[in-house]
């Protein structure tokens, strides 16, 4: 059994490559409960749990089983630490025989911007050069190398509440090549922006519907509970809307959740989910003047997939 660090997971996978096995994912015979999810009440503020299975079906040409278990503590930001950690264990799916243990955290940074990416590639414009990366966390690094890997982007403004970790990010990614300015006038940003990200913990909205410009598409990957936000109703009302899957991000996502509990839209309003698009039943965007929004919450097929492309590419390495 092999044990995976975040470092080889990086030296590995590179963005578009990761896209095309959630593409691929998506389309093919892959087994994927809804996801456990606890929550750990602590003194000082709770965390939560996710456990996270998923294996591929009778046709699918290998057998593979996974299980990812997750971490969520906002909190940890005060210590110094990622919110997020994790570990992904890659087993025979026909054997149950373990083959890998990868880092989970980073493997979660990778599949998550690479589901935003598949998305963008159906529902941004194709013209698309203006970027807003909302948040600074850990996951904002890997969403815009992901995006500028689908699409030439000239501009990439980045806003995160706590302006000194926007600076020096924005200082990191230009090093590297990236056209990344921090901003600290949010709205001014968003009124820009051809692709609006987002990627926090929020438990308020930070994106209004009333600062998109026409065309914008819009990716809210945070807020991955009921009472997490990132965006307002009027975002949904002006939107045609999208999710990565519809048992995960309309229950369990603020940004959907909310607002069908509200009555400001049901679910029928959620036109498809990246099923539909991976396979083409959805063709995504239908007009150069359409709001998009596509919501994620993460789903286990995605950690299969990319950590099945870690482990091939590993062991060729």
């Amino acid at each position: 059994m092999q044990f995976v660090s975040a470092d080889e997971v990086d030296r590995v996978l590179d963005p578009s490559s990761v896209a095309d096995a959630l593409a691929e994912a998506f389309r093919s015979d892959i087994v994927a409960p809804v996801r456990h999810h606890h929550e750990v009440e602590r003194h000082g503020g709770s965390g939560t749990l996710l456990l996270m299975p998923a294996w591929t079906g009778p046709s699918a040409a290998e057998a593979f089983l996974g299980a990812k278990i997750v971490t969520v503590f906002p909190q940890n930001g005060a210590r110094g630490m990622p919110a997020v950690l994790g570990s992904y264990m890659l087993m025979d799916g026909a054997t149950g025989e373990p083959r890998a243990i990868i880092d989970g955290t980073r493997l979660t940074a990778w599949r998550t911007a690479a589901a935003s990416a598949l998305a963008a590639r159906s529902l941004a414009r194709k013209d698309a050069a203006h970027m807003v990366m909302v948040g600074a966390g850990a996951l904002a690094p890997f969403f815009i190398r992901a995006h500028a890997a689908e699409r030439r982007l000239g501009d990439i403004a980045l806003w995160n509440h706590r302006p000194e970790r926007a600076q020096a990010l924005a200082r990191e990614l230009g090093e590297a090549g990236l056209p990344v300015r921090a901003v600290s006038d949010l709205e001014a940003a968003v009124r820009e922006a051809d692709i609006v990200s987002c990627a926090t913990l929020s438990e308020t909205a930070l994106v209004r519907g009333a600062w998109l410009k026409t065309g914008a598409h819009v990716d809210c990957a945070g807020a991955f509970k009921p009472s997490m936000r990132e965006t307002d109703d009027d975002v949904v009302r002006r939107a045609t809307l999208f999710c990565d899957t519809r048992g995960g991000a309309l229950k369990e996502g603020g940004d959907l959740a909310q607002p069908i509990a509200a009555g400001v839209i049901t679910t029928a309003d959620i036109r498809a989910d990246l099923h539909d698009l991976a396979s083409g039943r959805h063709p995504g965007r239908t007009r150069d003047d359409e709001i998009t929004f596509f919501k994620s919450v993460g789903a286990s097929l995605e950690d299969l997939a990319a950590a099945i492309l870690v482990w091939k590419r590993v062991g060729a390495a």
